[in-house]
């Protein structure tokens, strides 16, 4: 029986200049790293760099198909956001495939008086020609997003405590 060796990198494996080191992981996967430990509001033209042309990026919210498309959907996430910034904190890869465990923290015009907000996810990606081929987010929408709208997030914590006790 054949023996699946995965490789894992934690935050506590940084180079000198605080990121993840790469530890002999492949192109694409240091490049969507490397791009999304960078990636703000001002500088969104990174993601034709790391993303293949016929890529599928998936989020609890969208399912986006095609590089054209993702940057589309970028401009649109990003015209609202004053900052937003990742923080890669675990990967584990084998061959084309990884997962990327994260936090972001962005701060929103509309949402949480424009205070920031912190949300962990994961990410899975496959790797084709040297690009990601395809991305989907794991996230919990509620802390993201909905928890910070004015009454709907009144609602969502009421019912999140209720479950808790």
């Amino acid at each position: 029986m054949d023996t699946i060796q995965n490789t894992f990198i934690t935050a506590d494996e940084t180079s000198n200049n605080g990121n993840l080191a790469h530890h002999g992981m492949p192109n694409w996967l240091q490049n969507f790293i490397d791009v999304y430990q960078r990636l703000g509001t001002d500088n969104l033209n990174l993601i034709d760099t790391i993303y293949h042309p016929q890529v599928t990026f998936k989020d609890p919210m969208h399912l986006v198909v095609g590089l054209d498309e993702l940057k589309h959907y970028f401009d649109n996430i990003y015209t609202n956001l004053i900052s937003c910034q990742f923080v890669i904190d675990e990967v584990i890869y084998k061959d084309n495939k990884a997962a990327v465990y994260w936090r972001m923290t962005f701060i929103h015009k509309k949402l949480n008086s424009a205070d920031p907000i912190t949300v962990e996810g994961h990410t899975k990606l496959i790797g084709e020609q040297d690009k990601v081929i395809y991305h989907r987010d794991y996230i919990d929408v509620g802390a993201m997003l909905y928890e910070h709208i004015p009454v709907l997030g009144r609602v969502i914590r009421y019912i999140k405590t209720r479950v808790q006790s």
